[in-house]
C-alpha cells in the first residue's frame, strides 16, 4: 500500500487531507472522483492509513502495527465494501456492510474508515440507504466513495460529502515514474506517457503491456486510409483490440494523440513537438488537408464517441457517427 509520498501528482488533494488531519477536521464523506486508474484507491488508502496510525502523524509511518495491518488488507478498522453483482452495488450490500456494521464501534483505532471502490454502481435505493447513515454518522466515521462519474450521484449525497476531483498529472511526472520506477526506455516511456493524458495508472498499463505497439500501429493504418474505409471496416478493427487486452477508449485515444498532432503540426510546424514523429509525412499531409475546425470537431467527436460508449449506446452507431464525422472534416 502506498503512502502520500510515494503518490505522483495530486498534490491539493493530498494537502487537503494531511490539512483535514493536523486541524482535526476530517469529514464523515468523501467522494474521490477521477477515471479508472488515476489512482482514487491510492489516495483513499494512504488517507486510511494515516488517520488509524499509531504515531499520529499526517502520513503512514509503514512501521506500527496499524500500518502494517492497512498495508496488508487486514485492518480491523478499514474495511472494503464488496458487491457480486457487476454493474450494481445493492441497496442490501450498503445495508449489511456499512449501515449495520457502523454501529460496531472501532475494534483499536480512532475512526472506522469503508471504502467503496466504484461507487457509481450504487443503485438509487442504495444510495438513499447510505444518506441515512452520511446525514447522522458516528463520530468516528469516515466514509470514502470512489468513482469514475459523480454525477451518478444523488443531490443530497453531493451536497452532504467533500468531493475531490483528480486532476491529470503533469506529462514529466508521468515519464520520470516510468523511467525510474519501472525502468522503461525513454522512448516508450514518452509515448506511453502521452497515451495516457495525465493517468499515471494508465501509462504503466501501456508501458508494460506488450501488445500496445501493435494496437498503436493498427490505429495508425485506420488513420492514414480514413478517407477511403468504410463503416465496416472501422467496427472490425476496433472491435480486433479485445485481443489486446486494452480497451476501446485506449483505441480513440491513441486516435485523439494523432489528431493533436496534427493540429500541433498545423499550427506550430514543429516536428519536435509530435507524439508521432516516425509518421510526419502522413501527419504533414493531413494537416494540409484539414481545417482547424475540422480537427477540433473530430477530437471532440473521439470525446463524444468515448461518452457514448460508457452510456452503453449501440457500439455499431457510434462508430458510424464517429467516421462520418472524420471523413467530412
Amino acid at each position: 500500500m502506498a503512502g502520500f509520498k510515494d503518490i505522483i501528482g495530486h498534490e491539493q488533494i493530498i494537502g487537503h487531507f494531511q490539512n483535514a488531519i493536523v486541524l482535526d477536521r476530517v469529514s464523515h464523506a468523501y467522494i474521490l472522483s477521477g477515471p479508472d486508474g488515476s489512482g482514487k484507491m491510492m489516495l483513499a488508502e494512504a488517507f486510511a492509513a494515516a488517520l488509524q496510525c499509531e504515531k499520529k502523524g499526517t502520513e503512514s509511518c509503514t512501521e506500527c502495527h496499524s500500518c502494517k495491518q492497512a498495508a496488508s488488507h487486514n485492518h480491523p478498522d478499514i474495511l472494503y465494501v464488496t458487491h457480486e453483482k457487476e454493474n450494481t452495488i445493492s441497496v442490501d450490500n450498503i445495508r449489511k456492510q456499512i449501515n449495520q456494521d457502523i454501529l460496531i464501534k472501532p475494534y483499536n483505532s480512532r475512526y472506522k474508515i469503508y471504502i467503496v471502490d466504484e461507487a457509481e454502481k450504487m443503485n438509487q435505493q442504495a444510495q438513499n440507504a447510505l444518506l441515512k447513515t452520511i446525514e447522522e454518522p458516528p463520530e468516528y466515521a469516515v466514509i470514502l466513495l470512489l468513482t469514475t462519474n459523480a454525477d451518478s450521484f444523488l443531490p443530497t449525497i453531493l451536497s452532504r460529502c467533500v468531493c475531490l476531483q483528480l486532476k491529470p498529472v503533469l506529462d514529466h511526472k508521468i515519464k520520470n515514474l516510468l523511467m525510474k520506477r519501472y525502468q522503461i526506455p525513454d522512448y516508450q516511456a514518452e509515448l506511453s506517457t502521452a497515451f495516457a493524458q495525465g493517468n499515471v495508472g494508465k501509462a504503466i498499463q501501456l508501458a508494460s503491456s506488450e501488445d500496445f505497439n501493435e494496437l498503436k500501429d493498427s490505429a495508425v493504418q485506420l488513420m492514414k486510409r480514413v478517407k477511403d474505409i468504410d463503416v465496416y471496416e472501422m467496427g472490425e478493427a476496433v472491435k480486433q483490440i479485445g485481443t489486446y487486452k486494452l480497451s476501446i477508449h485506449d483505441y480513440f485515444d491513441i486516435m485523439m494523440v494523432w489528431y493533436r498532432d496534427v493540429l500541433m503540426y498545423k499550427a506550430t510546424m514543429d516536428i519536435n513537438s509530435l507524439i508521432f514523429k516516425e509518421q510526419v509525412y502522413e501527419i504533414k499531409k493531413q494537416a494540409s488537408q484539414s481545417s482547424y475546425h475540422g480537427i477540433q470537431e473530430i477530437l471532440k467527436a473521439l470525446e463524444k464517441a468515448k461518452i457514448r460508449l460508457n452510456a452503453n449506446v449501440n457500439f455499431d452507431i457510434v462508430v458510424e457517427l464517429l467516421l462520418l464525422t472524420m471523413k467530412e472534416n
